[in-house]
């Protein structure tokens, strides 16, 4: 494990998890995640916000001990039982929800780890020691309203939490759908144009930007659904204007489908 920022401080992730597959294909993108461990300070416990959990409303998990959901269908049984024993952190997510206000969020436990965490940290962490927690995101807010969520809970990243956003930076299923079919491995120009676009954003640390992305064309054929583009705002949220920014993944997979990781601090 890489040392600790000399504040003591977390770094805040990105991580495009793509296709459920990458945890227990070897592949470019599981090597990628097994890579991120290197470049982590061990966190005392992870908040993961997944675009898998996009439901009315904001809420952490509970559980001590979440389970492993298997949250998708059409895939091999090897995959399906996967486990990712993990802790959970009833106390980190009583801390989170405060944070965000207690009127605007709170605790459940009839949730676990859905494969937009567990099919990224069992690569990072396969012994499945570091305590982890999943925010919701709530479908009826603005994204102000998130990157506000995600300003929140910027301080817990100096309690030794690290702040974990998975989705990707384009996903057009449809679109990664018929390539895969058809066998066209070409990546469109909207979604390499959006993908530069959120690059440079982070590198700028630019939240105008990144706010109004799918107000754009590429936007809208990048992101027919805003759920795996919002966990990049609550990363964005959390990160702070002196946070080194590094890509540690690039690349696209089945043509559309932006596998960019996004490191903010915790680099030398």
């Amino acid at each position: 494990m890489s040392e600790a920022t000399p504040a003591g401080r977390m770094p805040v992730l990105f991580v495009g998890h793509g296709s459920p597959m990458n945890a227990i294909e070897e592949n470019r993108w599981s090597r990628g995640f097994r890579d991120l461990a290197a470049l982590l300070p061990r966190p005392k416990a992870v908040l993961a916000i997944s675009a898998h959990w996009y439901v009315a409303g904001t809420f952490t998990t509970g559980n001590v001990r979440p389970g492993t959901l298997h949250d998708f269908g059409g895939f091999p049984e090897p995959l399906h039982r996967i486990r990712y024993p993990a802790p959970g952190s009833p106390e980190l997510a009583r801390r989170a929800v405060k944070r965000i206000g207690e009127g605007r969020a709170s605790v459940r436990d009839d949730w676990g780890l859905d494969h937009g965490t567990w099919s990224v940290l069992l690569h990072v962490w396969p012994e499945a020691d570091v305590p982890v927690v999943q925010l919701s995101i709530d479908g009826r807010l603005s994204p102000p309203e998130h990157l506000a969520i995600g300003r929140a809970l910027a301080p817990l990243r100096d309690e030794g939490v690290l702040l974990l956003g998975s989705g990707n930076v384009t996903h057009n299923l449809g679109h990664a759908f018929t390539a895969w079919r058809t066998g066209d491995s070409a990546t469109p120009a909207w979604a390499s144009d959006f993908d530069e676009r959120v690059a440079r954003a982070f590198e700028a640390h630019d939240d105008g930007i990144l706010l109004r992305a799918l107000e754009t064309d590429e936007g809208r054929s990048a992101h027919p659904t805003p759920d795996h583009y919002l966990p990049l705002l609550y990363v964005a949220g959390a990160a702070r204007p002196e946070d080194a920014v590094r890509f540690p993944i690039t690349g696209f997979d089945m043509g559309s489908l932006s596998m960019r990781s996004i490191l903010l601090g915790g680099v030398p």
